[in-house]
């Protein structure tokens, strides 16, 4: 492993120490309220925050939200995608070196993962974008779990990516229709009865398109399992 590469590293491995010993939802509310006074610079500081917060195993789900309130959809998906690949692949690439030993312990009792990792030599891709669209495995732990088995690299990141997607969409939807709706309600904006039932009906399709694919998914992810 080349200098630069372990410094970057030690770095994370510093942060996410940080992120343990620190207030995390102190320091991350403030830096969503600084965030939301700020939105037209502030969106490397989201990458990074949403990377620190995946390395260190906090949900993302509130960040997620949060970047739809605060950028809007479009840009809040891409922001969050970026960040949520960039912070998967981090705990990957630790998990397969320096924490190596504490991932193969954090997983050794966990049977559903042990019956895929056989087959993720010769269908790494397809198993990781199943388990991405299914809620059957946690996806902080899982991150770190990949770290172990022998997929490759850039399956792992490609199937993540794809597989986050549709979740990221929905969520970030979620939280652009509620500012949105609050932003309407609190008389900042005018978008009308027809509006607001428009913003409700189009996130209550985009979930039901979610929750489509992780049926579908999870029924896959099950057949899986059983081979």
């Amino acid at each position: 492993m080349s200098r630069r590469a372990l410094l970057l590293l030690a770095v994370v491995l510093l942060l996410a120490m940080a992120g343990l010993i620190l207030p995390v939802r102190e320091y991350l509310s403030a830096a969503l309220g600084w965030m939301a006074s700020h939105r037209e610079s502030s969106w490397l500081a989201f990458i990074a925050l949403y990377v620190l917060a995946t390395v260190c195993m906090v949900p993302g789900l509130i960040l997620t939200l949060a970047a739809g309130a605060i950028f809007g959809l479009l840009r809040g998906v891409v922001l969050v995608s970026a960040a949520s690949v960039l912070g998967a692949s981090a705990a990957f690439f630790i998990g397969r070196t320096v924490a190596r030993g504490w991932t193969q312990r954090r997983i050794a009792g966990w049977p559903r993962f042990r019956a895929l990792d056989g087959a993720l030599a010769a269908r790494g891709f397809w198993i990781v974008l199943l388990t991405r669209l299914s809620p059957l495995f946690p996806f902080n732990l899982l991150n770190y779990a990949y770290g172990v088995t022998t997929v490759r690299p850039r399956d792992y990141i490609a199937a993540s990516w794809l597989g986050m997607l549709p979740g990221t969409v929905v969520y970030v939807y979620a939280g652009s229709a509620a500012a949105n709706l609050a932003q309407a309600l609190a008389g900042g904006a005018h978008v009308g009865r027809s509006g607001a039932l428009l913003l409700v009906l189009g996130l209550a399709a985009t979930v039901a398109v979610a929750v489509l694919v992780t049926r579908l998914a999870r029924a896959q992810l099950e057949r899986e399992l059983a081979a």
